[in-house]
This record gives structure tokens, sequence and C-alpha cells, in this order.
């Protein structure tokens, strides 16, 4: 696989976390600067259309089945997410103070480990879709996503596109048909489509498009201007439109070159590595920080160094999460250890 989709992958974690640090510092300080400059949502939308791209390019010309696909995506999904929202659980319910906007909430918690969407009781105007884990919303997307791929795994490859967009397409019509309720809300939302946006790029990668390195790093630094300004500005469209569409032109153009594994960028290619553990377990961290805030503006005074070891920390945590967590609980749930159930069954090329 292309290793500039590894140096996305560290990107998008980052803008997640540097926007959720200036979120935190908001609550400490609103009058410090830097928090004019809140961006960083556009992470999650470079990993939906990811997750669209790799579905693709790693299922369009190797067969497997339906319960192989899914169980290779539980298995790389699950174990971490429930490990953090059982830990977010206990910590709400044994010392509630440390994680403010988190309740023990029963019903809560179970949709949030079936990836269900589920009002979250902390919001207090009760409009928030979101799991005990606020990040996770976008898990629930992702779940939903593999769900609708897995089964289209039936259809032979060439109609294989059409077959998720209409099973996406369909599902989002009845959303906005049927009365309001949170899973209308939640599945009638347009993000759903830059896992198909993905899922296009994906195979636009495989039939082999090359651009010359000089319209690709053109192309990328468009991308992102455009993707940090309309989310710097939040624009009054679909997401889709302003964030979505200059994702997938940054995926689009950094594919359409083959660069070497260069030794000089393999941090960002571990930080790709980690970006899951990072994106999972930041919060954490930055509800953590709120407690060394007074040492490091009395020490730094600079709200600005307080960001920036914010996310030092973030992504200290989240690698250690994916070395002692993420590498060893998947080696155990490899291939060779596939339940029986879901053991690869011979699949013939369609």
């Amino acid at each position: 696989m292309c290793v500039q989709l590894q140096y996305i992958r560290a990107i998008a974690a980052l803008l997640v976390v540097y926007f959720h640090a200036i979120l935190q510092l908001e609550n400490l300080n609103p009058d410090a600067p830097i928090t004019d400059g809140l961006f960083g949502k556009s992470g999650v939308d470079l990993f939906f259309v990811l997750s669209g791209f790799v579905m693709w390019i790693t299922t369009s010309d190797k067969p497997q089945s339906v319960a192989d696909f899914w169980w290779k995506r539980v298995r790389r999904v699950v174990p971490l997410y429930w490990a953090v929202t059982l830990a977010a659980a206990f910590v709400a319910l044994i010392v509630p103070q440390i994680l403010r906007t988190t309740q023990f909430d029963v019903p809560h918690i179970l949709a949030s480990l079936a990836f269900l969407p589920w009002l979250h009781p902390a919001d207090p105007a009760g409009e928030m879709i979101a799991p005990l884990i606020v990040p996770g919303w976008t898990l629930n997307y992702e779940m939903y996503f593999y769900l609708l791929f897995g089964l289209c795994l039936l259809v032979p490859v060439r109609h294989r596109i059409v077959a998720v967009t209409a099973l996406i397409g369909g599902v989002f019509l009845v959303a906005n048909l049927v009365p309001e309720s949170t899973a209308a809300r939640f599945y009638g939302d347009t993000v759903i489509f830059e896992f198909v946006a993905g899922m296009v790029l994906g195979r636009i990668y495989k039939a082999g498009v090359h651009i010359a390195a000089p319209v690709v790093a053109v192309g990328v630094a468009l991308g992102f201007g455009v993707l940090v300004f309309n989310d710097y500005n939040d624009f009054d469209l679909p997401r889709l439109i302003t964030i979505g569409m200059p994702a997938a032109l940054i995926i689009f153009f950094s594919t359409a070159i083959r660069i070497p594994d260069l030794k000089a960028w393999r941090w960002l290619r571990l930080l790709g590595d980690a970006s899951y553990s990072i994106y999972l377990t930041h919060i954490f961290t930055l509800a953590g920080s709120r407690m060394i805030y007074p040492w490091v503006i009395g020490t730094l005074q600079s709200d600005t160094l307080f960001v920036v070891l914010m996310m030092a920390m973030s992504t200290a945590v989240g690698l250690a999460s994916y070395f002692l967590f993420e590498v060893p609980v998947g080696r155990i749930l490899s291939s060779g250890n596939l339940p029986r159930f879901v053991r690869p069954a011979k699949v013939r090329n369609v």
C-alpha cells in the first residue's frame, strides 16, 4: 500500500488533536489569542475518504468472504475502542470530575459499544449524537460503512461501487424522508458519501493513473489550503461539499504519484501507524492537561506552548497505546487465530 496514505493518516490525527486542544484551551482561558485559530475537525473527513479508498484497493482484486472482511474490520477497530470506552465509563463512575463531558449512563454505554447513534447525556441541549468517547462518532460511521461494504462483496467487482452507493443513498433518502429522530439525523448526513468518494478514488488508483510530481505538489497544497480555509470558516453548507471535496482532492493527488518510503519521513509513517491510537486516546490526555495548565502558564507563560505541549503529550500517549495495546492485541487476533466461523473461505473471482 502506498506509504503516503500513512502520512495523511498522521496529519489527519494531528489535525483532530489540535482542534480538541484548542477547545480545551478555550475552556481554560477563553481570552487566549490562539483560540481564534480553531480548525482541525477536517481530519476526520480525511479519515473517511481514506477508509473508502483503502477498502476498495484491498478488496477489489483480493476476493474474500463477507465474514472474513467483517472479522478483519472488527479486530482492527473494536479492541482499542472498547478498551477506552470501558475505561471512560469506569472513570465516569468512580471520579466523574475528571471527564467533565462524560456521564455514566448504562444505555448510552451499551449503544457506544454497539456503534449505535445515541444522544449524549452530557449535552445540556440534548442534540449531540455521540458515544461515550465523543470522537467515536466517526467510528459509528466507519462500522456502518463496513457493514454495507461487506454485504456488497457479494456483488461482482464491476458493480460494487454502484451497489454500495445505492445502499448508502437509499438509507440516506429514507433517513431524510421519515420523521426526525436520532437515527434519521445520523444516517441522513451527507458526510457518509465521503466513503463513496474514497472508493471512486481507489478505483482510479487501481487503474494506474500517474501525475507529474510538480502537479501533485500543487494539487495537494491546494487541497490542504481549501480544506483548512473551509474548516476555519465553517460555512453553512453540507460538510461533504466544504470539507469532503478538498479531502478527496488531497487523496487523489497524493496517490497519483509513487514515492519511495523516505527514511527522513519514517517518523511520519510511524505516526500514521499509530494514528488510531492517537485519535482515541488523546481526549484522556487533554482532560488530564487541565491539571498542569496553571504550572505551564506560570512557568512557560504561553498558551501557544501549552497547546504544543498538549499535542506532544497526546502523540506520546497514542504511541504508547499503539505499541503496548494495538500491536500485541493485533498479533493475537491475526489471521492465524481467526475464529472458526470467520476463517477465510474460498471465494471465486468475480
